[in-house]
């Protein structure tokens, strides 16, 4: 399993660029359920950034279910939501904006906060 380079010029934290990667790659297939992601001390070091960063990285997404953590086994992907579930939720959470009379970006604020 590779995780790709992240961009220290970047206006995104190195922590969010990781989280981000690692969600995304989840959510489409790319790392497919069951892929076991590398210690927390082996990919700060093949990242170059602090174990803290990776630490904060594999809670985060494990709180999202998007990884499960288990104990000596290791990290691995979860088995998750199908990404058609996620966008039956969008279309849901958009009639419910709308049934409320919120314009698109009154919507989008809501979500950007609770984000």
């Amino acid at each position: 399993m590779t995780i790709h380079p992240l961009d220290p010029d970047s206006p995104t934290p190195l922590y969010e660029q990781l989280r981000a990667q690692v969600a995304s790659r989840a959510a489409t297939g790319d790392l497919p359920a069951g892929t076991r992601l590398p210690s927390v001390r082996q990919l700060a070091v093949d990242l170059g950034i602090g174990v803290r960063t990776v630490q904060r990285v594999y809670t985060e997404l494990e709180a999202d279910g998007v990884v499960v953590t288990e104990g000596r086994r290791g990290t691995s992907i979860a088995a998750t939501t199908a990404p058609g579930d996620a966008t039956a939720m969008a279309d849901e959470y958009a009639a419910t904006a709308r049934r409320l009379g919120l314009t698109l970006a009154e919507a989008t604020r809501l979500l950007e906060q609770r984000w």
